[in-house]
C-alpha cells in the first residue's frame, strides 16, 4: 500500500469539523510534532472515513506512543479524534486538566459510573464526531503484539448509537517506545522506525443493531471489530495471525471480548501521552 501522500495526507469532508479549542490544538501540535521527529510516516486507507455522519475508531495499542501516532493521523485525515480515557490520568496535575479542556471523555473503568463515559460518547457520535477507543482498554498482553480480546465497551457503543465502526490498525510505535519496557530503555531514538497507520472499511454490524445486547450478541460484534483490525495488521506486518485456520483445518478464532462491560482506552487526545 503507499506511503504519505498529498491525497491522503488532508482528505476533504463535505462537513466541518467540529471547532477545536486552544488546548485541542496544542495537544495536537504537540504530538505531531513528537511523531515527525520521531519516525517516518506511512498512512493508509483514510478514505474509509465515513465522509457524513460520526463514527468510531477501534486501534490496535502496542506502545504508549500510539495515541501521538494515531492521534496525528486521525487529526490529519478525518475528524478530529475525542478518545475514551481512564479517568486516573484526569487526576493527573497538567496532564488531566489539559485533557478536560481538550474535550476527552473520562471513564470510571469497574464502576457503575463508566455507562456514563458510553452516554457521552453517544452524544458525541450524534453530534457528527470521531470517538476514538482501544478496544482491549489497555496496551496489548501478547507477547508478538497481536490485539487481545476487546472489553465489551466499544460493542455497546456501537449497537446503542448504532454509528460505523472504523477498525484501524497501527504498527511501528513499538520500536521507538517498546511495551512495558521490552528491550531495556524506554525510549529507542535509532534506527528510526516507519509508523504505519492503515484505516479498512467500517465493520459490518448491521445484523446485530436490533437485537437485544446479549453476551453472546457483543461477543460477535466484538469479535468482527477485532478480526478486522488483526486483518489490517496482518497486511502490515506480513505475516499471518496465528488464528487463521491451517491447512489441516485447524484454527483459533480472533480472540472474544472480554467480560466487563466499561468502555476504556487509555490513549489521549492527539498525541498526549498514555499509559
Amino acid at each position: 500500500m503507499p506511503s504519505i501522500s498529498a491525497a491522503t495526507r488532508d482528505t476533504a469532508r463535505p462537513q466541518p469539523a467540529p471547532r477545536l479549542g486552544s488546548a485541542y490544538r496544542f495537544v495536537a501540535t504537540v504530538g505531531g510534532l513528537a511523531c515527525r521527529l520521531a519516525g517516518r510516516r506511512d498512512w493508509r486507507g483514510a478514505d474509509h472515513f465515513p465522509q457524513r455522519g460520526g463514527y468510531i475508531t477501534a486501534v490496535n495499542h502496542t506502545s504508549a506512543f500510539d495515541p501521538f501516532v494515531y492521534g496525528y493521523f486521525q487529526y490529519r485525515n478525518g475528524l478530529p479524534p475525542r478518545f475514551l480515557i481512564k479517568s486516573s490520568l484526569f487526576r493527573r496535575p497538567v496532564i488531566g486538566p489539559l485533557l478536560r479542556a481538550a474535550g476527552q471523555i473520562p471513564v470510571e473503568r469497574a464502576s457503575a459510573r463508566a455507562a456514563r463515559a458510553l452516554d457521552v460518547a453517544r452524544e458525541a457520535l450524534a453530534d457528527g464526531q470521531c470517538v476514538a477507543v482501544y478496544p482491549e482498554g489497555t496496551l496489548t498482553r501478547d507477547p508478538d503484539l497481536w490485539p487481545g480480546p476487546a472489553k465489551t465497551g466499544v460493542a455497546r457503543l456501537a449497537l446503542m448509537s448504532g454509528a460505523p465502526v472504523v477498525p484501524v490498525a497501527q504498527w511501528g510505535a513499538h520500536l521507538f517506545v517498546p511495551p512495558y519496557g521490552r528491550g531495556g530503555r524506554r525510549v529507542r531514538f535509532l534506527p528510526r522506525p516507519t509508523f504505519v497507520v492503515a484505516v479498512g472499511p467500517p465493520v459490518d454490524l448491521s445484523d446485530l443493531y436490533d437485537r437485544e445486547p446479549t453476551a453472546a450478541v457483543l461477543h460477535e460484534a466484538g469479535t468482527r471489530i477485532t478480526t478486522a483490525i488483526i486483518g489490517l495488521l496482518e497486511d502490515i506486518r506480513g505475516e499471518r495471525y496465528p488464528g487463521r485456520a491451517t491447512e489441516d483445518g485447524t484454527h483459533r478464532t480472533a480472540r472474544p471480548c472480554g467480560p466487563t462491560g466499561s468502555a476504556t482506552g487509555s490513549a489521549s487526545a492527539s498525541g498526549a501521552p498514555a499509559q
